[in-house]
C-alpha cells in the first residue's frame, strides 16, 4: 500500500496560484475557474490556455471503464510523443500537485520562472527519469511536499485528515505537438486523445471533460480550472 500520504489539494484558483507562486513560477500564466462547458461560459475564460485541471469522484462507473480503456490501449496501441513528462503517483491525495506538474512540465517553453524555483529544479533532475522514478524523486522531494501542505490548508473548505479515504482525483490535460493528452498518474501511460491546437485546445480538452461527465450523469462533483495567460 502507499506508504506516502499527503492532504489533498482544493480545484480553487486561488489555492493553486498560491501554490505555483512558492514553487517560482512567474505569474505570467494564472488558473483561472471554468464556469461551465457551454460556448457562452467557455468565452469568460482568458485565452490562451496551456492546460486543464480537471477534479472528478472516482467510482465505480470510473474505475471499469478504466480499466477497459488501459486494456484497450495495450492491445492497439497508441502514440505517445517523447516529447510529453509523464509521472507516476506513488503519494495518495498528491494528485494535485502532479496534475500541476504535469500542467507546468508539459508548458515549458511558455512558462517563466524564478531563478531559484524549486519545480523548475525538480523538472531539471527529473527530466532523464522515467515516469516510475520521477515518482520517486517526488516522495523525497521536501520543497514541493511542504508547499502542498500549506496549500492544503489555504483552501475554502476545512482540508479533511491526511487519513481521510478522498474519492475526488485530479488529472491534466495538455496540448503537446498538436496532440490533446490526458495526464494521470494512476493510469500506467498518458492517454492521447487527438489532435488540438494552441487555438482549439480549451474546447478540445472541454470535449474530454464532457465524457467523464457522461459516463457518470448521476455525479455533480465535477470541477475544472484553466491555466490561462494573465
Amino acid at each position: 500500500m502507499e506508504s506516502h500520504r499527503w492532504l489533498p489539494l482544493e480545484a480553487n484558483p486561488e489555492v493553486t496560484n498560491q501554490f505555483l507562486k512558492q514553487l517560482g513560477i512567474h505569474p505570467s500564466w494564472q488558473f483561472v475557474d471554468v464556469y461551465g462547458m457551454e460556448p457562452e461560459l467557455l468565452s469568460m475564460v482568458p485565452r490562451p490556455v496551456c492546460a486543464i485541471l480537471l477534479l472528478f469522484p472516482v467510482t465505480e462507473k470510473y474505475e471499469t471503464f478504466r480499466t477497459e480503456e488501459e486494456a484497450k490501449i495495450k492491445a492497439q496501441g497508441q502514440e505517445v510523443k517523447p516529447s510529453v513528462y509523464f509521472m507516476k503517483q506513488t503519494i495518495s491525495n498528491a494528485c494535485g500537485t502532479i496534475g500541476l506538474i504535469h500542467a507546468i512540465a508539459n508548458n515549458r517553453d511558455k512558462i517563466n520562472f524564478e531563478t531559484d524555483s524549486s519545480l523548475k529544479k525538480f523538472l531539471d533532475d527529473s527530466m532523464p527519469m522515467s515516469p516510475e522514478e520521477r515518482a520517486k524523486y517526488l516522495e523525497t522531494y521536501e520543497a514541493i511536499r511542504v508547499t502542498h501542505e500549506s496549500s492544503a490548508h489555504e483552501g475554502q473548505t476545512e482540508a479533511p485528515s491526511i487519513d481521510e479515504k478522498v474519492d475526488l482525483h485530479f488529472i491534466a490535460l495538455v496540448n503537446i505537438d498538436g496532440s490533446l493528452y490526458e495526464l494521470d498518474g494512476r493510469k500506467p501511460f498518458p492517454i492521447n486523445h487527438g489532435q488540438s491546437s494552441d487555438d482549439t485546445f480549451l474546447e478540445d480538452a472541454v470535449e474530454v471533460c464532457k465524457k467523464f461527465m457522461e459516463r457518470d450523469p448521476d455525479e455533480l462533483r465535477f470541477n475544472a480550472i484553466a491555466l490561462a495567460a494573465a
